[in-house]
């Protein structure tokens, strides 16, 4: 049976491996470029590698970093002496050397706004070339690729320390712009409001920013935060302990990891006592028959009864730590607080959590104070704490039923008020009680002129239909009310996800020209070419606008 021979294929013949090659391909063997390899094996994520924006919040504590348009960040990382360890680090196996003070937690942060050396400033600018180069390439999983920056910084970061993270993110990893963002306008957007009270109460400081149409208007601090709670709580740990471990004088009793694992699972705040009286339930619960005396010994004042029994494997020998529950909410009542002392007493930079939050209600305008005290926000690690919210509002209540809107405060004050024997102003009163005008007659009601404001309006059918088709949602003004934000980092992602530009953006090549001292001021910025030129997606375009600003950053 006769077959036929089919054509020969390319890959198995034999004249053409032995071929002479083409002219237009090289002889011999060559490396290819690497335009024809993101040609060829690229993933279309390398085209899109200019519109990617990864966002970076930068706190005393931790630095949390992503992608914009993610809900969450991918990578928050810490700064400890643990992480900071190099090869050939034998410090984990040569006993612990933290030392004795007020300054162990020096080690555990990021940076300082009190830095007045150079070697400082070096030093966290280490720390965040390392922290970021880990969240890179173990967490974000992208490569050396210059990205736009958005960074979420607060408003009050000193500017030698800003300076110093701007130079990190243009020489250390070519950046072609940043962008600032404000952590309380972030914190506002993640919420959905475009006014709000911030209060951050984070490590270092606790922060309370007014934001009206998402600017910042006013911002209050006070030292009362974190760090000062766990240095109270160290106290009396250290007190308690001192006598059954056998540890140095120059040595502290537990480390900080412990004290601070201690902090987060078991402080917590009781409720104001002025308040807690007052409130209501919305429903009647069911409750179960029982012992009256159990009830008023388990519920009285809401203050669980009870004693922590908390392991500590740092001391030697090992031991465990008993501490009521009613001694941890006296340190954060102390800490936050502090009932025993009077107003007067407390200096500017240590005012009680509260009487902040109700001095800078009291000095906001009277449109801007109605629409911020309705939408409060609560962010910050602090904040997390148990009862911490619900303490702070009702103390502020409590203070408005006292002492009114109302700078005036005083013991003379109160006597004035609850003094009856003093005049009173009663127009209102009198005008009610007093006696009645005789009715008008049809000829004098005829001859009287009426004002323009009485008249009634005439019909406009441009406004009637725009009366339709206006929002008529009413707006809540003048009550406390607490709103939820997802933060200020989720804030910060859904703006650079939007391509909503940033009033302050700064770009690598006018940074590394004119520094820090090139900034202009805000009004002398042209914002709407500034608005222009960042959404443009290329590389370059350096230098397109003379005139830039740090916004509220730059200002000493």
């Amino acid at each position: 049976m006769a077959s036929t021979t089919g054509p020969t294929l390319a890959h198995r013949s034999v004249a053409s491996i032995r071929s002479a090659p083409t002219p237009g391909t090289p002889s011999t063997p060559h490396t290819p470029s690497r335009s024809s390899i993101a040609q060829s094996y690229g993933s279309p994520s390398t085209i899109r590698a200019d519109d990617e924006v990864v966002l970076i919040q930068i706190g005393s504590r931790y630095i949390r970093a992503g992608l914009a348009g993610d809900s969450q960040p991918k990578a928050v990382l810490q700064c400890g002496p643990d992480d900071q360890r190099r090869a050939g680090d034998y410090r984990g196996w040569q006993g612990e050397t933290e030392s004795a003070g007020l300054y162990w937690s020096a080690d555990h942060e990021f940076w300082r706004y009190d830095m007045r050396t150079a070697e400082e400033t070096g030093l966290f600018q280490d720390k965040l070339d390392r922290a970021l180069r880990d969240a890179f390439t173990r967490f974000l999983l992208i490569d050396s690729r210059p990205r736009k920056i958005g960074l979420v910084l607060d408003s009050a970061v000193p500017v030698p320390l800003l300076t110093a993270t701007l130079d990190a993110l243009f020489s250390r990893f070519q950046s072609p712009s940043v962008s600032l963002m404000s952590i309380p306008v972030m914190s506002a957007v993640a919420a959905g409001v475009r006014s709000a009270l911030v209060i951050d109460m984070g490590w270092s400081e606790t922060i309370v920013t007014s934001v009206y149409e998402y600017r910042e208007v006013k911002s209050t601090r006070t030292v009362r935060a974190g760090r000062m709670l766990l240095d109270a709580l160290y106290k009396v740990i250290n007190a308690q302990l001192r006598g059954t471990v056998n540890v140095d004088d120059d040595r502290r009793v537990i480390t900080f990891a412990e004290c601070e694992d201690i902090l987060r699972r078991l402080m917590w705040c009781r409720p104001s006592a002025s308040r807690s009286s007052q409130r209501q339930s919305k429903q009647l619960e069911t409750v179960e028959e029982q012992d009256e005396t159990e009830v008023e010994a388990s519920h009285a004042a809401n203050v669980p009864i009870g004693t922590a029994h908390v392991p500590i494997d740092s001391t030697n020998p090992p031991t465990t730590l008993e501490i009521s529950f009613e001694k941890l909410a006296e340190i954060c009542e102390d800490t936050f607080f502090d009932p025993s002392k009077p107003y007067s007493e407390f200096d500017d930079e240590e005012i009680p959590a509260h009487l902040l939050v109700y001095r800078h209600l009291l000095q906001l305008p009277l449109d801007v104070r109605a629409i911020c005290m309705s939408r409060i926000i609560f962010t910050g690690g602090c904040s997390n704490i148990l009862g911490i919210k619900e303490r702070i509002i009702d103390d502020v209540v409590t203070t408005v039923e006292k002492r009114q809107w109302t700078p005036v405060a005083g013991k003379s004050v109160d006597q004035f008020r609850n003094n009856p024997k003093l005049p009173r102003r009663q127009t209102d009163q009198s005008s009610k009680d007093g006696p009645a005008s005789p009715p008008k007659s049809e000829e004098e009601k005829g001859n009287e002129t009426k004002r323009a404001a009485d008249r009634p309006h005439e019909y406009d059918a441009i406004e009637a239909k725009v009366a339709r088709q206006r929002d008529t949602t009413p707006k809540m003004h003048g009550q406390f009310r607490v709103l939820h934000s997802l933060g200020p980092w989720t804030g910060g992602s859904l703006l650079c996800h939007l391509k909503v530009p940033a009033m302050v953006i700064i770009d690598r090549d006018i940074w590394l020209q004119q520094g820090v001292n090139g900034a202009s001021r805000p009004s002398d910025v042209d914002v709407k070419a500034q608005q222009r030129h960042s959404t443009n997606t290329g590389r370059g375009g350096g230098g397109h606008h003379s005139n830039w600003t740090l916004g509220t950053w730059g200002y000493m």
